[in-house]
């Protein structure tokens, strides 16, 4: 029987024009109109002339294939149309999971949001004056009661954190935040900072950097492990505009190390007349010692220690938005505000809107209706009590599931030592690997995001709400039929 060649293999698929007069695309025009239909023909066909090319259709491939043309398009043209950024079911017990959009949003935001972007708002307009106002006026209002603390007397240092002396503004994330404080306080100048702490962050990002571009210059003092008090001053000169400390979020120096005590650097700076700035990172509003969590300050620690500026970011342990927060003096702030880079790195009305929801929660102490810190606080007994449910839902001859100690992470560059006791369900499924196990976990709808250790899948539900209990659920059975 002689075998068809390429040539004629191609000259059985359709036009793009004949295809598209085709009655049985139709029906599909009508609904997703001309211009869309088009894209996805065109898709499809380009896709069976390349697997010809390739070698991975014969006659009888061809025929197959043209035989479901139509559906082809209409999933094509589906998943073209459909949203790429959707949610996810995160069971990784990462909290603050980058790839996963860290922190959800408490449900007070979507309102506000919802409120604020369907229709105008006082955004920039002073209703009782009639007049232009300020949008940092929706959220600063908020920080000043937050931050309003007065600074512990013992330390000797100036009283820095009374509302009255404490500013807030909003820029995109911290990078930009770290950006227009060093661009506003130390263009064409020095600032001093320990080599310890030019950390890079997510995305290849480098302090040294993000201090190259702010048009200041890098003057590193002490070593990577130790660095003392007397190195800052003696680099202190006629150059210097800024003392910087950066807080090693996502990692840490042990053993031989040593650095200042942050009152001792701010004694230092207001002493010879210098801002000090600490980039925070995450940044918290809630003391996170309260869920086991030692070792990571929070903005109002720094600011009591007499830091003139903090810099933290919205999306991480403050539980809100992406976005980048100035705290400190009300003067350097002003003088941030009034820099145009200001203006560049700014954030919209959807973003104030969900940043003053979440801090309103703040304002009235309730801590568990931000998801992030509800998460934290979930004790090891509630959340096994609720994998176990999950646990007897879905053993089967094919699946089985047991529940295991575990650990879940704060993650996001967050308290780099910090876990969380919690319980595990470790799930296997005779037939498939872990790995692909976790493939098939993923294209559920919704997906669901797993751990993968020593040959099983672990579920962590620190991190899965509630409400999603059943689709997790669902999804398991599915697996196996």
């Amino acid at each position: 029987m002689p075998t068809t060649s390429k040539a004629d293999l191609y000259r059985n698929l359709p036009s793009l024009d004949e295809l598209l007069r085709s009655a049985g695309l139709a029906p599909l025009i009508s609904r997703e109109g001309q211009a869309a239909v088009t894209d996805a023909a065109r898709a499809v066909l380009t896709r069976l002339r390349e697997e010809i090319a390739a070698g991975r259709l014969n006659a009888a491939g061809v025929d197959l294939a043209l035989s479901g043309l139509g559906g082809a398009i209409e999933r094509e043209a589906r998943q073209a149309l459909s949203y790429s950024l959707r949610p996810v079911i995160n069971a990784t017990g990462v909290i603050l999971h980058t790839n996963l959009g860290r922190a959800p949003l408490i449900s007070s935001a979507l309102d506000h949001i919802h409120q604020t972007a369907s229709g105008y708002s006082n955004l920039e307009f002073d209703v009782e004056t009639g007049e232009r106002g300020k949008r940092d006026v929706h959220v600063d209002r908020l920080f000043r009661k937050l931050l309003s603390a007065e600074v512990d007397v013992d330390t000797g240092v100036p009283a820095r954190a009374k509302a009255s002396a404490i500013s807030t503004i909003v820029v995109n994330n911290n990078a930009a935040a770290v950006l227009l404080a060093l661009n506003t306080l130390a263009e064409s100048g020095e600032v001093i900072v320990s080599r310890g702490e030019l950390v890079e962050i997510g995305g290849s990002f480098r302090i040294p950097e993000v201090m190259s571009k702010s048009n200041a210059m890098l003057r590193e003092v002490g070593t990577t492990n130790r660095t003392r008090l007397a190195d800052y001053e003696r680099a202190i000169d006629d150059k210097t505009r800024l003392l910087l400390r950066v807080h090693r979020s996502n990692f840490q120096i042990t053993g031989f190390t040593q650095q200042p005590r942050v009152e001792e650097l701010s004694a230092l700076a207001h002493k010879r007349n210098i801002p000090l700035l600490e980039d925070l990172g995450s940044g918290a509003l809630f003391d996170l010692r309260l869920v086991g969590v030692n070792d990571e300050p929070g903005v109002l620690d720094s600011l009591r220690s007499g830091v003139d500026v903090v810099t933290y970011s919205g999306d991480k342990l403050l539980g809100g938005p992406q976005a980048g927060m100035l705290s400190g003096r009300s003067d350097l702030i002003a003088r941030m505000r009034a820099n145009s880079l200001f203006r560049a790195l700014r954030v919209d009305k959807l973003t104030y809107a969900a940043l003053e929801a979440t801090l309103l929660a703040y304002v009235k102490r309730d801590h568990d209706a931000i998801p992030v810190l509800r998460m934290m606080r979930l004790s090891r007994k509630e959340i096994g009590l609720r994998a176990e449910a999950i646990a007897m839902r879905i053993r089967s001859t094919k699946l089985a599931a047991e529940m295991t100690d575990g650990e879940s992470v704060i993650g996001g560059g967050a308290a780099p030592s910090a876990v969380l006791p919690t319980r595990l369900l470790a799930v296997t499924c005779e037939g498939l690997t872990a790995d692909e196990l976790a493939t098939r976990l993923r294209a559920s709808d919704p997906p669901v995001i797993a751990r993968v250790e020593e040959g099983r899948v672990l579920l962590d539900l620190r991190t899965v709400f509630p409400e999603q209990d059943e689709a997790l659920a669902k999804a398991l059975q599915l697996l196996v039929g």
